[in-house]
């Protein structure tokens, strides 16, 4: 079984969660569950720390898919922080880059919803 986790923290306004471990078919479930509570919490400010994360797939990938729309509908957002750079390759294949803003630091991702 793969390891993954989910943990949850509120700053303010904005709702962080950190992910680490794999992020697959079988923990896509998890991630998909923390992100539904923040929306039905009306948390759309969210910001995704995924320093621990060592390894997502395309199920992972398409959580963040699944959920974009309806965040930024809501005018929320989903900001990508401390990605390591094995993992962003991944996403910059599949190019997340035009469509999330990712930032080295979770505060300053943070603080973008400030501004």
């Amino acid at each position: 079984m793969a390891n993954f986790d989910v943990a949850h923290e509120e700053k303010g306004e904005v709702s962080v969660l950190n992910i680490s471990g794999y992020l697959d078919a079988h923990t896509a479930p998890d991630f998909e569950n923390a992100l539904t509570k923040l929306l039905q919490d009306n948390r759309f400010k969210i910001v995704v720390n995924l320093q621990g994360l060592q390894y997502i797939s395309s199920a992972g990938l398409g959580v963040f898919m699944g959920f974009i729309e309806e965040v930024r509908e809501k005018d929320g957002d989903i900001k990508l922080s401390e990605v390591s750079e094995k993992v962003f390759k991944v996403f910059d294949l599949l190019g997340f880059p035009s469509l999330y803003e990712f930032y080295d630091e979770t505060e300053k991702a943070v603080e973008k919803f400030s501004n």
